[in-house]
């Protein structure tokens, strides 16, 4: 566990460190775009966050392979990197997902090029044997061919860095989503191998990827909080979606559902596919919704509007803080609620999630009942007045006269 926090720090301190370089390179030479009218913020702020997010990773991953073993004595990431190719493979395919996305910061791509682009970087993966080689459904754990792989792979990759990079629209939005959704997930990793399985790959890809990328995240974060003073731009927002399903894809080539379902029940053997999904619930929903919207308007998938999940908290009268904490909480009563199905039977999960989404839900909709109460406040003051303004001048003096009451 504490190498996995030492990778994890390194990638913080990296990320931390390039971003306020970048942050102040930003201010100094103009390094930001003019805001747009979908924007949130007034103020022009540099976006090139991804790039310090970006280092963070790698050196945290070279540290891993190359550092670890002479500090530790044993390389308890050998297995990790046993296989090279699968390892310069995420690499690789995440430097294709930051230039791509540092060009578009840049210049704005149209959206045939990023999507190009992410299945180039998804395609390296399954070629390398980082892909989704097992699915949990009937006798069989196969998902096919291997042409079927390389599809799902790509398909699920796609979806999770465009659903991510969707709701990046509120400072610290995305990167704290990640990182409660990877903290959970690393949990997960950690408890299946180390504890149901029991085998020796305590050490694996999947939970390497998953801390440094928390670690990442933590440290960008420190500069993007509320009120922000960079932007990890479509750079960052594709980094984290594309580790996030590199690490899930990457899970279901490492664990056998079948020894989950033996040593649990049946539902902890679906949740190498599931939990990535569900932790993400909120960000895929908001994908969906706006894919949607914009075919059934005759526009392309991916133009840009303002009708998010995180503009629509805005408009029902959130504040920017109140509607991040609550893009959290949805995102941690899912991404919990999942876990719980390896340690409590499940009612005690129902019950669970059942609390935390009347909670969510009455804080996501309170200032509707708010707006809704001043309305009809209003309603009345201005009844009155009509009321008032009609009645004549010795009428209204007698309602305003005051009259004693009796002392006993």
């Amino acid at each position: 566990m504490k190498y996995y926090l030492l990778a994890g720090a390194i990638a913080a301190v990296v990320s931390f460190c390039i971003s306020w370089l970048v942050w102040k390179l930003g201010v100094r030479y103009g390094w930001y775009p003019k805001v747009r009218e979908r924007d949130v913020h007034r103020t022009p702020t540099p976006r090139l966050g991804g790039i310090a997010m970006y280092l963070g990773v790698i050196v945290a991953m070279l540290a891993a392979w190359f550092l670890f073993p002479s500090i530790a004595g044993t390389d308890y990431f050998r297995l990790v990197f046993s296989e090279p190719g699968r390892v310069l493979a995420v690499l690789g395919g995440a430097t294709i997902i930051v230039v791509l996305g540092v060009a578009d910061d840049i210049w704005d791509l149209d959206w045939m090029t990023k999507l190009a682009g992410q299945i180039i970087a998804a395609g390296i993966l399954a070629w390398q044997g980082v892909a989704i080689v097992s699915l949990p459904i009937g006798n069989t754990l196969g998902v096919g061919s291997s042409y079927m792989s390389l599809i799902f792979t790509v398909l699920a990759v796609v979806l999770v860095m465009n659903a991510v990079n969707f709701i990046d629209g509120l400072d610290g939005l995305v990167a704290g989503v990640a990182i409660i959704a990877g903290g959970v997930f690393f949990l997960y990793t950690f408890f299946i191998n180390r504890v149901v399985v029991q085998t020796e790959f305590f050490f694996n890809l999947p939970s390497l990827l998953t801390a440094v990328l928390v670690g990442a995240c933590f440290g960008f974060l420190i500069l993007n909080w509320h009120p922000a003073k960079l932007f990890m731009g479509d750079a960052g927002a594709l980094l984290v979606g594309f580790l996030m399903a590199t690490s899930a894809v990457s899970v279901t080539g490492n664990i056998d559902p079948a020894a989950v379902q033996t040593r649990q029940a049946l539902l902890p053997a679906f949740i190498p596919i599931l939990l990535p999904f569900a932790i993400l619930i909120v960000p895929i929903l908001d994908f969906g919704l706006a894919v949607t919207r914009r075919l059934s308007a005759g526009k392309s998938p991916f133009s840009a509007d303002r009708k998010h999940l995180h503009h629509r908290l805005l408009d029902m009268g959130h504040s920017h803080f109140h509607a991040v904490l609550i893009f959290y909480a949805w995102t941690a009563t899912v991404a919990f609620g999942c876990l719980l199905f390896l340690f409590v039977d499940w009612y005690w999960v129902v019950a669970f999630v059942a609390v935390g989404f009347t909670v969510c839900a009455v804080a996501t909709f309170a200032p509707l009942g708010r707006k809704r109460t001043e309305i009809a406040a209003q309603t009345a003051n201005r009844s009155a007045a009509v009321v008032d303004a009609s009645l004549d001048p010795l009428d209204r003096a007698a309602n305003d006269r005051t009259i004693p009451g009796d002392i006993t």
